[in-house]
């Protein structure tokens, strides 16, 4: 059977580095905030471009200290609107609603499963205040064009580069560099990937980043003094070591990822399969490598049945889930379409190309 993903696996090659890491950050007893997670801030900042990186608990906690900080700047205020793909996950909107402020759907761009941009200005209110771009499955969104409605309009733009760790736009900046601040989860699962739990935030802006701060550490400014109502938010400082060991080699896993990816994208030949179109490969990192099907259930059975393990991201979208009763009846018909046709083929760093080939052959052999 080959796996979706087999997260030891793909980890096997760091335990000797996790081991020794792990030792020294035991005997030195500095478990919280330590020179380990200055470190690892300083050291994503400077890969991603930006001046500022600020450590966090999770992905979902990176967004939501950034509307939260925009508020106490007086940016953002309750009720405010945010234009956010609706084919994303329910993490980007969970942090819109939980900060008080109101998401408005986009469907995406059928092709490239991205936020769609035509789609954007005749949904723009007085009420819009920002836009969340997500950069889905590892491919950037379109930045030039997402960069210029937000100066249009004057509106804040904001990443969520929790599935594209690395992905260098043309112009030679990275994710987490496209905009006025970005998000990045590290879950075990990503390209960058913790041991557990843990996010970030990058910026180039310091009053955001001397707030944010704050913001993470229950709104500390010394060890009991206030003066903002904060969160618990921290990232822990032996994930930061983990990652510091694992982003030295991000790049080489990328390329890796690539490569896989191209083959698929070369050898697949199925009248009954959909690729993702990829303008430029070279703008993509392939946290998953999704395809479309019309009768995508019958496919991952048969992948099942031939030995290949296969997942849906995402089964429901957003806007139908009982936690968004309020948006059921949306008729987002782009976003629903996607939900039944995709499903994600395997495609991490511990496969190796006889594995992709055999996934290839049982794919091109459907019928």
């Amino acid at each position: 059977m080959i796996k979706f993903l087999d997260l030891k696996l793909v980890n096997q090659e760091y335990n000797g580095l996790f081991k020794d890491a792990f030792g020294e950050f035991l005997n030195k007893g500095r478990y919280i905030l330590g020179d380990k997670l200055l470190t690892f801030e300083k050291e994503f900042a400077q890969y991603c471009g930006t001046k500022f990186c600020i450590g966090v608990s999770n992905g979902l906690d990176a967004l939501k200290l950034i509307f939260e900080a925009y508020k106490v700047l007086g940016i953002l205020r309750n009720g405010d609107e945010v234009l956010v793909p609706a084919n994303t996950y329910i993490a980007s909107v969970l942090a819109i609603s939980n900060s008080g402020l109101k998401p408005v759907f986009i469907d995406p761009d059928i092709d490239t499963y991205n936020i769609n941009t035509y789609n954007i200005e005749k949904l723009i209110t007085l009420k819009t205040r920002a836009i969340l771009g997500v950069h889905l499955y590892g491919g950037l969104y379109d930045v030039i064009k997402l960069e210029n409605i937000s100066k249009k309009y004057n509106l804040l733009l904001i990443e969520d580069a929790a599935q594209a760790h690395g992905a260098v736009f043309k112009d030679g900046r990275k994710a987490g560099n496209l905009s006025d601040i970005a998000a990045f989860s590290f879950y075990p699962t990503k390209n960058l990937g913790a041991l557990g739990d843990a996010g970030a935030i990058t910026t180039n802006n310091e009053n955001l980043y001397q707030n944010l701060l704050k913001l993470r550490n229950y709104g500390r400014i010394n060890t009991y003094e206030n003066n903002l109502k904060g969160f618990n938010n921290r990232l822990d400082e032996l994930q930061a070591i983990f990652l510091s060991i694992k982003l030295r080699y991000l790049d080489r896993d990328n390329t890796k990822l690539r490569d896989l990816a191209k083959y698929y994208l070369d050898n697949i030949k199925s009248e009954f399969i959909q690729l993702p179109k990829v303008f430029d490969i070279k703008q993509h990192v392939f946290h998953q490598f999704v395809i479309r099907c019309k009768d995508r259930d019958r496919l991952k059975k048969y992948l099942l049945n031939n030995g290949v393990e296969t997942m849906i991201h995402y089964p429901v979208p957003v806007h139908k889930q009982l936690a968004y009763s309020e948006f059921n009846n949306l008729e987002l018909p782009i976003s629903e379409t996607l939900s039944q046709d995709i499903l994600s083929l395997p495609l991490n760093t511990s496969l190796s190309i006889d594995q992709i080939k055999h996934i290839i052959l049982v794919l091109n052999s459907y019928s």
